[in-house]
Order: structure tokens, then C-alpha cells, then sequence
């Protein structure tokens, strides 16, 4: 798993490209804090190679809690930036800094 970001000087956004090896699975989405942890609308595509991929405009100077779903499998990023306990999920979430 990656997580590539891109600061825009002319915007107040960072392109975030999650990246997920995921040969076997059927539908990969990111879901978190920026999108009310709503899969729709945020399916990473599934390249040939066998990898999910997808970039996000989001809001900089922010932190935001994510998950992956992997054929309905809640999975946290590897290469997060850091993780944090959440009572709701009562798990850690992968926390993506901007």
C-alpha cells in the first residue's frame, strides 16, 4: 500500500493517491474523516497489474482518519503517517496528515 500526496501552490488542497495491492480482490474503496466514511463515489480503480489506485482532492493543513474496504474488509495502510484509536470503530484507524 502507498499513499502519494501532491501540495498545490495555486489551491488550499493536496492530491492524495492511495494505492492498494490487491490482485485478488473484486472492489477496493477508501473511506474516512473526508468523505463521512461513504464508499460511494470513492472505488479505486483496478489497474492491470493487479493494483487498486485513486486520487482524492482533499483539504490541506488537516488530519484525517481511513480505512480501505477490500471486498468488504475494513484494512488500514501500512504507510499511513500515524494510527489512532477510535471508540466507535473500537479499532485503530490509519491516519492520513495533510
Amino acid at each position: 500500500m502507498a499513499i502519494a500526496k501532491q501540495f498545490l501552490k495555486t489551491k488550499p488542497v493536496c492530491k492524495v493517491t492511495f494505492t492498494v495491492p490487491a490482485e485478488e480482490a473484486k472492489k477496493v474503496a477508501v473511506v474516512g474523516d473526508f468523505n463521512n466514511w461513504n464508499p460511494k463515489g470513492s472505488t479505486l480503480k483496478k489497474l492491470k497489474n493487479g493494483t487498486f489506485k485513486g486520487t482524492f482532492d482533499l483539504p490541506k493543513e488537516n488530519s484525517y482518519e481511513f480505512k480501505y474496504i477490500v471486498d468488504g474488509a475494513f484494512v488500514n495502510d501500512a504507510e499511513a503517517d500515524r494510527y489512532q484509536w477510535n471508540d466507535y470503530a473500537g479499532s485503530e484507524n490509519a491516519v492520513l496528515e495533510l
